[in-house]
């Protein structure tokens, strides 16, 4: 079955950098587009970035110029690399894929 595995959160001083991965294991990896969220307490669980089979990617405003989503295919594993974080970056991310019909337990990440 698909399963998705989100590390490297953590805690971090404004303007600090994270990288998160997210291992996949279950299915086909390489071929289908994954996405990043993030869900904040009291707030709606919003997109970050997402990264298609052939590596295009979106990003949301809020993030864009300051993350960056990558994919390593032969290692069936995701990344977003955030810098420059701020405040409003506190949240709990998520990495999805199959359409977001699957999704991880998610890692937090504290910017203070």
């Amino acid at each position: 079955h698909v399963q998705l595995v989100e590390s490297g959160g953590g805690s971090v001083q404004a303007g600090g950098s994270l990288r998160l991965s997210c291992a996949a294991s279950g299915y086909t990896y390489s071929s289908y587009c994954m996405g990043w969220f993030r869900q904040a307490p009291g707030k709606e669980r919003e997109g970050v970035a997402t990264i298609d089979s052939d590596g295009s990617t979106t990003y949301a405003d809020s993030v864009k110029g300051r993350f960056t989503a990558s994919r390593d295919n032969a290692g069936n594993t995701l990344f977003l690399q955030m810098n420059s974080l701020k405040s409003d970056d506190t949240a709990r991310y998520y990495c999805a894929t199959g359409a977001w019909s699957h999704w991880g337990m998610g890692t937090q990440v504290t910017v203070s």
